[in-house]
């Protein structure tokens, strides 16, 4: 397959990739705007503008009302193809995934992932379920699911395939159309999975694949009055724009999993081995690029020497380098911006607390692994989302102190607590805010049937097998009114 040509293309069936604008060149451990150190160029991928934006909408509202009417059976045997295309191209998927986002392709799972969700959802459609009641006198009265319509999907840089499918899946299942807006960072696995979907061969217009950035591109889909459903995964501040946008435009449905700030609770009872394998791999993995990563850790005081020693020591033990080097464990961040975002929050650490362990950040966009002990509760450090492979380290002396600490943020996406005392995990549990908490384990760890989504500024909705196709359904009540005999 030529990838030099597929930015640019404009396909007659199938798949819709619109784009023509500016050039955005997709460069590992990079960004196009980076002059500098030990970067090279891939590929250069069209940025889509406001009018291949517009050409998306309309191809995917002229394609909606066949697709809805298709049939959860036959839109099932398009997505069910479409999974085992994906396995057969996971090698192709993980080399074009390490090439855009530098994480060591020792790690890529995603392509099974991803399969997974088509498969499953393939057959998911059946799932949008309504309800009957006879309780009003003379009447038959329904409620039955429904589409939107045209919905549009952001995905992020730090996993594009399993966001991708993790999104259009469902969306598709449930009988909308769709544009899908990849990351500018990592736009590579979207427009190769978009070939697989032309392959397949989907009807024209009902995926429709646009690469660009977040202005104009994102701008764009937020605010169009003929999208009715907008799904999103990106930062809390994009996520605060989105949301603007579509209440300005037309009240469009919104769903969002955002940032984190997520807590680790390690009391004194817990496994201390298995509490630090879980928390320094939570924080450590894709160079601490994801959004559930446990960036704060509270220790029981009692154990906190023993766990903190262990920690550096596990935490420090990667083996940095070439990230299509299979021994690598640990890649550089994913462009110039984030790793001159992570040196700040370096900075503040020294001022704010005790640089235990790492703390500088080398040539070629690498950052090794770093503790900071005893900051500050109100620094930046502890409050805001570095996503980077950071993480403070703090004491408690009493469950109510770690509860309150753990709370004590913007953010709720998820939290963990380790302890072997059951009373005290089911108390924590309930009490930490956060769309999900781990017990004796911690991000990355996730459940495939259970809800994923945040409290307060980290989202809104739930993703997963279970929940995702909800998101893409509107309730519409029936009310049949019978002749009495």
């Amino acid at each position: 397959m030529n990838l030099s040509r597929l930015g640019c293309s404009l396909t007659a069936s199938g798949i819709s990739i619109h784009q023509r604008g500016r050039c955005a060149r997709c460069v590992p451990i990079s960004t196009k705007h980076q002059a500098a150190v030990n970067t090279y160029s891939v590929i250069e991928v069209q940025e889509a503008d406001t009018q291949d934006v517009e050409d998306a909408v309309t191809a995917a509202s002229r394609a909606f009302p066949s697709w809805r009417d298709l049939g959860t059976d036959k839109r099932g045997i398009y997505l069910r193809k479409l999974s085992q295309l994906i396995l057969e191209s996971n090698n192709e998927l993980a080399h074009l995934e390490t090439l855009c986002t530098g994480r060591p392709i020792s790690q890529f799972i995603d392509g099974s992932l991803a399969a997974e969700s088509f498969a499953y959802f393939a057959g998911g459609g059946w799932t949008a379920q309504g309800t009957a009641s006879l309780n009003t006198p003379d009447h038959l009265n329904l409620t039955v699911k429904q589409p939107y319509g045209v919905v549009a999907l952001i995905i992020p840089w730090n996993f594009p395939l399993v966001m991708f499918a993790g999104k259009l899946a469902p969306a598709l299942a449930a009988g909308n159309t769709v544009v899908l807006k990849s990351s500018e960072k990592a736009p590579l696995t979207s427009l190769y999975v978009a070939k697989l979907i032309e392959k397949v061969g989907f009807p024209p217009g009902v995926v429709n694949i646009i690469s660009g950035f977040g202005n104009p591109t994102g701008a764009a889909l937020a605010s169009h009055m003929a999208i009715r459903c907008i799904s999103f995964t990106g930062s809390t501040a994009t996520g605060q724009k989105i949301q603007a946008a579509a209440a300005n435009s037309n009240m469009k449905h919104v769903h969002m999993e955002l940032g984190g700030k997520s807590p680790a609770i390690i009391f004194e009872d817990a496994d201390l081995e298995t509490a630090v394998a879980q928390t320094q791999f939570g924080i450590q993995f894709n160079s601490g690029q994801v959004c559930a990563a446990n960036s704060r850790i509270y220790v029981h005081e009692s154990v906190a020497e023993e766990f903190i020693k262990l920690f550096r020591a596990k935490f420090a033990a990667v083996r940095m380098g070439d990230p299509l080097d299979p021994a690598t464990s640990h890649g550089p961040q994913v462009d110039l911006l984030q790793y001159n975002r992570i040196k700040e929050y370096l900075a503040i650490g020294e001022k704010d607390g005790t640089l235990s362990l790492g703390g500088d950040a080398n040539d070629g966009f690498f950052v090794r692994p770093t503790v900071f002990e005893g900051v500050s509760e109100d620094s930046r450090l502890m409050r805001e989302e570095v996503f980077g492979p950071v993480v403070a380290i703090n004491t408690f002396s009493t469950e109510t102190e770690a509860i309150e600490k753990a709370n004590n943020s913007d953010f709720g996406l998820y939290a963990a607590v380790f302890t072997k005392d059951l009373d005290c995990a089911v108390r924590l549990a309930k009490a930490l805010n956060a769309g999900t908490v781990g017990v004796n384990c911690t991000s990355p760890t996730n459940a495939k049937d259970t809800a994923f989504g945040g409290f307060k500024m980290s989202g809104n909705g739930r993703e997963g097998f279970l929940y995702s196709l909800d998101s893409f359904l509107e309730t519409k009540s029936i009310l049949i009114k019978t002749a009495r005999l």
